[in-house]
Order: C-alpha cells, then sequence, then structure tokens
C-alpha cells in the first residue's frame, strides 16, 4: 500500500463509493460525502491529482486513475472487513461503520490480514456458529452459557 495520509485515503474510498453508486463522483457528491466544505475538497482533488490518483478537471466529475481505484478498493475492502467483524461482535452498524474508519488506518497489514480470515472464517461457516450465540447470550446476561446452572 502507499503511504498516504488518512484523510487522503478517505478521499479516495469516498470517490470509490460515490463512483459505485452514481457512475461519477462530483465535487459537491465528495463534500456531502465526507461532510467537510467543496473548497477543501477542490484542494485535495489537486493532490491526488499530482499523485496520479485521480483525474480532475475544473467543473466535471472526478475518476480515478487505475492506481487511484486500485488503491481506494484495498481501503474499501479493509472497511468492510472491519465493519463486519465490529457487526459479527454484535456492534451496531452505525457504530460499527464509524469505528471501522478508525481501524482501518491505523493497524498492521499483518493484523488486518488475520481480521479478513477471521471474517472470512465465519462467513463461510457452513451453520451460524455456536460459539456467536453462547457470545450473544453471554453479551445479553452477562452469564457465560458454559457456566450456567442447570
Amino acid at each position: 500500500m502507499s503511504m498516504l495520509s488518512r484523510k487522503a485515503e478517505d478521499y479516495l474510498e469516498a470517490i470509490y463509493n460515490i463512483a459505485e453508486r452514481k457512475g461519477y463522483a462530483q465535487i459537491k457528491d465528495i463534500a456531502s460525502e465526507l461532510q467537510i466544505t467543496p473548497p477543501s475538497v477542490t484542494e485535495m482533488m489537486g493532490k491526488l491529482a499530482k499523485k496520479g490518483l485521480v483525474h480532475y478537471e475544473k467543473y466535471s466529475a472526478v475518476k480515478l486513475t487505475e492506481k487511484g481505484r486500485e488503491i481506494a478498493k484495498t481501503i474499501k475492502t479493509r472497511h468492510d472487513t472491519f465493519t463486519t467483524f465490529l457487526e459479527i461482535i454484535l456492534v451496531p452498524n452505525r457504530i460499527a461503520e464509524k469505528d471501522a474508519c478508525e481501524l482501518e488506518h491505523h493497524l498492521n497489514p499483518k493484523t488486518i490480514e488475520q481480521f479478513s480470515r477471521f471474517v472470512e472464517f465465519v462467513k463461510d461457516a457452513p451453520l451460524y456458529p455456536k460459539w456467536l450465540n453462547h457470545f450473544k447470550e453471554f453479551c445479553e446476561t452477562g452469564v457465560h452459557p458454559a457456566c450456567k446452572k442447570e
């Protein structure tokens, strides 16, 4: 992965997400998605264009270059992995989405890989894992199911 700032990664991910939904991303769309001002977006587009990550011309849609798209896709995959992991451990979606944004930028690639493997392992299980039901019960009652007196 390239050495981009968290902010630059957030922009690339936002452009990627918007383009996936709409087919294109405009400055106002990016500003809205990131809850910032259009002039801030315009400034960052210039920086990302200089790095060869976006095609940007004033008053037209922003497009990711092949390199920019590759990086954005990686960031999106990390985000989705962390969101799914947090939802597996019963974090509400809204919080999981927000916290995934924090996690996706700060962890070692090996740690990210293990999170990804864990999520894949759980999602690919032929049956809903019994231990997840036990965890859910523990979260609801505060008592480990193995410690309940029958």
